[in-house]
């Protein structure tokens, strides 16, 4: 069993290329379902090969005690994806898993900030943060870089950690990233966008040279998510009364706008690096709660 589990995680690794925090959580999920089985079957002599869908049901019923219908789908995921490269690589003839229905989740529209509150959004960093200092005038071009990247672009939190200065190219206007998967995309900046960058990394390399990270610390250290988390929550949670105010907000917020502005959902679902446009369609129902606002504001029986 052990054999077919390390398999299956070089298969993820090298293969599938899924990243470090999506292999730990598959591992996690794996182990936790195999100690359900140790503990509830057949003792220390269970084993993952012989479960039967009955046991992979009961697991779940277990779980939703204590978890979320999206955190135990994502559960669900880890082991369809590991019994079908079972299935594929014929350790086994039968998937327990074909019969296994996963649990409805809610669906819970995007929070995202409204372009006034975006307005406000600048308009704070632009009027709050101190600059008597050269530490703090190159916290605040920094602070103010992150907040426009994340707004302008849609990218994701780790995908703006792992920008370099060679991901500008400023002939072709557009910035690369990596995405999910290890995939690549393009995304265009906007002139004003280049110019926040540019402003930002004169001052970085004034105090600290060149750096390997596009984004470094107060001290010139690589960059890591709690800090772009602090910045990000600090600055929304002045501005607006959203429940969340993570920098997965900013990615939503960039995508409700391009919608509620009239951008195709495929030209949408490529600058969010989404796989398929299942994804990306939860933004349509923005745009549609704007179409109900201008009919009731503009036909005479709205």
């Amino acid at each position: 069993m052990y054999m077919h589990l390390e398999r299956f995680y070089t298969y993820l690794q090298y293969e599938k290329r899924y990243s470090k925090h999506t292999l730990e959580a598959y591992k996690r999920d794996i182990d936790q379902f195999a100690q359900f089985i140790h503990a509830n079957y057949e003792g220390e002599d269970a084993d993952l090969l012989d479960v039967h869908h009955r046991q992979v049901r009961a697991w779940i019923i277990s779980l939703m005690e204590d978890h979320t219908a999206k955190s135990v789908n994502r559960k669900i995921s880890a082991l369809k994806t590991y019994y079908r490269f079972c299935t594929q690589q014929n350790v086994i003839t039968k998937n327990p898993m074909a019969k296994v229905t996963a649990p409805k989740t809610p669906k819970n529209l995007p929070l995202f900030v409204e372009r006034t509150g975006m307005e406000s959004v600048f308009s704070l960093v632009a009027a709050s943060y101190p600059e008597d200092t050269p530490e703090q005038r190159f916290v605040k071009l920094r602070d103010s870089c992150i907040v426009e990247m994340l707004y302008a672009t849609g990218m994701r939190r780790g995908e703006l950690l792992g920008l370099t200065d060679a991901s500008f190219d400023r002939a072709n206007a557009h910035v690369k990233v990596l995405g999910k998967g290890n995939k690549e995309r393009l995304i265009p900046v906007s002139k004003g966008l280049m110019d926040v960058v540019d402003a930002y990394l004169q001052e970085r390399n004034r105090m600290f040279g060149k750096t390997h990270s596009f984004l470094v610390t107060g001290t010139g250290k690589p960059p890591y998510p709690k800090m772009i988390y602090n910045i990000v929550h600090r600055v929304l949670k002045q501005v607006t009364t959203l429940t969340r105010t993570s920098p997965h907000v900013l990615r939503h917020t960039f995508a409700t706008h391009l919608s509620n502005n009239g951008a195709a959902l495929n030209a949408v679902k490529e600058l969010l690096g989404h796989a398929s446009l299942a994804s990306t369609q939860v933004y349509t129902h923005n745009t549609i709660d704007q179409l109900k606002k201008v009919h009731k504001r503009s036909h005479p029986k709205g």
